[in-house]
C-alpha cells in the first residue's frame, strides 16, 4: 500500500465570499476542500449543478453556439485573451507564444497548434498524450496508459515535468495531466528559450502549455459520464457562472472521480480532480485565480517497457494487456494555485504577471516499470521492483510590461520580460530494489516486490531566473513583420554549486506579399540544457559548463483557404552533448545530435460537413559527433523518419446531429539503440467514433464513442531509452454521455 503523502503543503485557499446566496454551498466547499474527500467534493459539487441548474438555463444559449461565439472581457494589450476558434472548432486560430502573447498563427514565425476542448471532448482524449497524438511530429517514450506520459518532439525528449500550465513551468500536474480543466493544448515546435524561458531539464523538441478552463462568458452547467473499456466509470461535472450586474465576477469549477479496472489485466485506477478558476474583468484590469487538486492511484500493476540490450534479434511484441507488476502499486498528487493579473497603464501599454507554486509527491513505482530480456529469445526476462518516494515543490513566477508604439512607419509591439522557477526536490535514498526475478513478457508471473522503502531526504534546490526583450517590427501596412529578442538565463544549482548563466537570441520573420490568406515565414531560435561541473573522476575536474545551447533553423509557408489551414515548415535542430576524451580522461562539451526535417500539418473545415486534422512528417535523427566517432552517422534512437497523423470528422448528410470520425497513426520504422543493431518495424494504428448530438426534455444530451486501435494490434509503439521499446496500447472502447442543464 502506497504511503500517504505529506500533508501540510497546498492547502486550498479560502473562497472569496461570493454575493449570490444560491453559490454560497460551492463557496464552503471550495474553503474547506482540502479536508473532504474528492467523492464529497464531487457530491457536493453536482447538488449546486442541479440546484442551479433549472434557474440558470432559461438564459442560457446552446453551447456550441457560446463557445462559437465566446469573447473575452479584457484590455486591448491583453496577450492572454484566448483567440477565437477555427472553422471545425478543433483547433483555434492562434496559440501563446510565451512572452509574445497570443498571436494568430498566420502572423507566428513558429509551427504552432492549440487544440480546443471541443477536441478532447469529441475524441473522448482522458490525457494530454490523447491530445498530442493528433501531431505528426509527437511522439511517446512512455506506454499509453502508464502513470508518466514522456514525449518526443521533433525527435527530442520533452518529459513530463516540462509542460508548461498557463505559460508557467512547474506548476502542471507532473507525471501526466488530465483533460477535465483543459481549456487548450498548445504546442510550439522546437526550442522556446527565448519565449518562456528554460524548460525545467531542457527540453529543446518543442514547448507545450496547457490552458486551464477559465469562468465562460454564459452560464454553463454539464454532466459528463464516460466508460472506459475494462471497468472504468467515471463522472466529470463542468459548471461556470458569472455575478454582479455586469457579471465581472466569474467561477468555473471542474471535478472528475472515477475508478475502475483498466485495460491492463486485474490493473484497477482511481483518479480524482477538483479545479476552480476566479476571475475579475475591470475597466482597465483583471484578477484571477486558478487552483487544482489531482491524485491517482494505480493499484496492481502496470504497462511495461522492455529492455533488448541482450538481444541481437527483435520478437513480437507481446499483448498490451499483459501485466508483468502484479503487486506493484503507485500513489501520484499533485496540487496548484496561481495568482495572474493584468493591468492597462494605457491604451498601449500593460503590466501583467502571474505567480503560482505547486506541490508533487508520489510513491510506490511509478519508474522502473521495465524488464530486461534474455538473449534466448523465447520473451523470458530479469525484472525487478522498486520502492520509491519523492517530492518536487515549485514556485513560479512571470512579470512584464507590453506595448505597442510607431517610429515613422514602423510599427513596434515591445515587450519586457521576468521570469523564474524555484524547484526543490527530494526521494527516498537509498533506493529499495527487489532481488531478481524471471518472468516472461507474453506469460508473466507474479513479481518480487521491494522492501520497505527509506527516508526522503532532499537532494535538488534550483533557481532558474531570467529576464527578456522582444521587439516585433512592423513594416509595409504589416505586410511584413520582424521579430528581434534575446533572454539572459542564469542556472543556479544550490546543492551542487552550480552557477552559470547564457544569452539566447531569436529572429523570426514573417512576410504575406498577398494578403492575409498566404504567409512565409522564417526562425533562428535557440534552446537551453542545463550545464554540469565536471566531476572528480576526470582530469578537468571543476571545470564548469554554461547552460547548453541548441540552435533551430527553420523556414515554412503557411496557406489559409476559408477555413481551411495548412503549414509546411523544413527545420534543422542541433543539440549538444557531452563526451569523454579517453585519451586525456576529460569530459568535453564536443558531442551532437542534428535533426532535420520537413513537416505538413492541416485543420479546419474543408467543407461545411467535413473537418480534417494531422500531418506527415519527415525526419533525419543524425548522431554527427558521438563517443569515439562510434556512432557518427547513426540514427537517434526512437525517431521514425516517417510518422502520419491524419483524421476525419464528418456529418452524416440526412441525420440530425450524427457525425462520424476516423484517424489513422502511423509510425515508421525505428532503431532501438544509438548503435542502429536493432529496428522496430512501422505500424499503423486505425480509431474510429461517432458523436450524437440531441435534445432530451430540453436538455442538450451529446453521446460519444470512441475505439482506438481498432484492429486490436500488438506492436512496438516506441523507444524508452537505448535498447528500450514501449508496448503500443490494446484496443480501448470509451463511451460517453454529456448533459448541459
Amino acid at each position: 500500500m502506497a504511503t500517504p503523502v505529506r500533508g501540510g503543503a497546498g492547502k486550498a485557499p479560502s473562497a472569496p465570499a461570493l454575493a449570490s446566496t444560491q453559490f454560497a454551498p460551492f463557496a464552503h466547499w471550495l474553503s474547506s476542500a482540502a479536508c473532504r474527500s474528492p467523492r464529497s467534493a464531487v457530491g457536493l459539487a453536482v447538488l449546486v449543478v442541479l440546484s442551479a441548474g433549472a434557474q440558470a438555463q432559461s438564459q442560457t444559449p446552446d453551447p456550441q453556439e457560446r463557445r462559437l461565439g465566446e469573447v473575452t472581457v479584457s484590455g486591448k494589450q491583453d496577450g492572454s485573451a484566448l483567440p477565437a476558434l477555427a472553422p471545425g472548432a478543433q483547433v483555434a486560430k492562434g496559440a501563446a507564444l510565451g512572452l509574445l502573447g497570443n498571436v494568430d498563427v498566420m502572423d507566428a514565425a513558429f509551427n504552432i497548434t492549440a487544440y480546443s476542448e471541443e477536441l478532447i471532448r469529441d475524441q473522448n482524449a482522458a490525457t494530454l498524450a490523447a491530445v498530442l497524438e493528433n501531431d505528426s511530429s509527437v511522439r511517446f517514450t512512455t506506454n499509453t496508459g502508464h502513470v508518466n506520459e514522456n514525449y518526443v518532439i521533433r525527435g527530442f525528449d520533452v518529459n513530463a515535468s516540462e509542460v508548461a500550465f498557463n505559460g508557467l513551468y512547474g506548476l502542471a500536474p507532473d507525471s501526466h495531466v488530465p483533460t477535465e480543466m483543459v481549456e487548450r493544448v498548445e504546442l510550439l515546435k522546437g526550442p522556446g528559450a527565448l519565449l518562456g524561458g528554460m524548460a525545467p531539464n531542457g527540453a529543446v523538441g518543442g514547448v507545450v502549455n496547457v490552458v486551464s478552463k477559465k469562468p465562460l462568458a454564459d452560464d454553463l452547467t454539464r454532466l459528463t459520464t464516460t466508460f472506459t473499456s475494462g471497468s472504468q466509470l467515471q463522472e466529470h461535472v463542468d459548471v461556470s457562472r458569472r455575478f454582479g450586474p455586469e457579471r465581472r465576477l466569474g467561477i468555473r469549477f471542474n471535478g472528475a472521480l472515477s475508478s475502475g479496472e483498466t485495460e491492463v489485466d486485474d490493473q484497477k485506477r482511481r483518479r480524482r480532480l477538483g479545479a476552480v478558476a476566479l476571475d475579475y474583468q475591470g475597466d482597465r484590469f483583471t484578477l484571477g485565480l486558478d487552483a487544482y487538486h489531482y491524485k491517482v492511484n494505480l493499484d496492481n500493476g502496470s504497462p511495461v517497457m522492455v529492455s533488448f540490450g541482450k538481444m541481437k534479434n527483435l520478437i513480437a511484441a507481446p499483448d498490451a494487456s499483459n501485466n508483468l507488476f502484479r503487486g506493484v502499486n503507485t500513489e501520484v498528487e499533485n496540487k496548484s494555485v496561481a495568482l495572474r493579473g493584468s493591468f492597462e497603464l494605457s491604451d498601449s501599454w500593460q503590466l501583467y504577471g502571474s505567480l503560482g507554486k505547486a506541490w508533487h509527491d508520489y510513491a510506490g513505482q511509478p519508474t522502473g516499470t521495465r524488464v530486461v530480456l534474455n538473449a534466448v529469445g523465447d520473451g523470458s526476462a530479469v525484472g525487478q521492483t522498486y520502492n520509491l518516494q519523492g517530492y518536487t515543490n515549485s514556485t513560479a513566477l512571470d512579470a512584464g510590461l507590453r506595448g505597442r508604439f510607431k517610429t515613422g512607419d514602423v510599427g513596434h509591439q515591445l515587450v519586457f520580460s521576468f521570469n523564474e522557477l524555484q524547484q526543490q526536490s527530494g526521494r527516498a535514498l537509498p533506493i529499495v530494489v527487489s532481488s531478481s526475478y524471471t518472468t516472461n513478457i507474453y506469460d508473466p508471473v507474479l513479481p518480487v516486490l521491494a522492501g520497505p522503502r527509506n527516508a526522503v531526504r532532499q537532494e535538488n534546490d534550483n533557481v532558474i531566473r531570467s529576464f527578456a526583450v522582444a521587439d516585433t517590427l512592423s513594416l509595409l501596412q504589416d505586410r511584413l513583420q520582424l521579430t528581434l529578442g534575446a533572454r539572459h538565463q542564469r542556472v543556479n544549482q544550490k546543492m551542487k554549486g552550480y552557477d552559470e548563466s547564457a544569452v539566447t537570441p531569436m529572429l523570426g520573420l514573417v512576410a504575406k506579399p498577398w494578403g492575409e490568406d498566404l504567409s512565409f515565414y522564417a526562425n533562428y531560435i535557440e534552446g537551453l540544457s542545463p550545464g554540469l561541473e565536471v566531476g572528480s573522476t576526470y582530469a578537468n575536474a571543476g571545470e564548469t559548463f554554461a547552460p547548453y545551447k541548441s540552435k533551430q533553423m527553420e523556414a515554412g509557408v503557411k496557406w489559409r483557404r476559408a477555413g481551411w489551414t495548412n503549414t509546411l515548415s523544413l527545420f534543422q535542430i542541433e543539440k549538444p552533448s557531452t563526451t569523454i576524451d579517453t585519451a586525456a580522461n576529460t569530459l568535453k562539451l564536443n558531442g551532437e545530435q542534428r535533426n532535420r526535417g520537413v513537416e505538413w500539418n492541416t485543420f479546419g473545415a474543408v467543407s461545411p460537413s467535413l473537418r480534417v486534422l494531422g500531418g506527415i512528417t519527415y525526419l533525419q535523427p543524425k548522431l554527427t559527433s558521438t563517443q569515439g566517432a562510434n556512432n557518427d552517422g547513426h540514427d537517434a534512437f526512437g525517431a521514425a523518419r516517417w510518422a502520419a497523423n491524419l483524421a476525419a470528422d464528418w456529418d452524416v448528410p440526412g441525420v440530425a446531429g450524427l457525425a462520424l470520425n476516423a484517424r489513422l497513426v502511423h509510425t515508421g520504422k525505428q532503431w532501438v539503440n544509438s548503435a542502429n543493431t536493432l529496428r522496430a518495424p512501422s505500424w499503423t494504428r486505425f480509431d474510429v467514433g461517432a458523436r450524437y448530438t440531441t435534445r432530451v426534455a430540453d436538455k442538450k444530451v451529446v453521446l460519444r464513442g470512441t475505439v482506438d486501435n481498432v484492429f486490436g494490434r500488438n506492436y512496438w509503439a516506441g523507444a524508452f531509452a537505448d535498447n528500450f521499446l514501449t508496448v503500443g496500447a490494446p484496443r480501448t472502447v470509451r463511451i460517453s454521455a454529456a448533459v448541459d442543464f
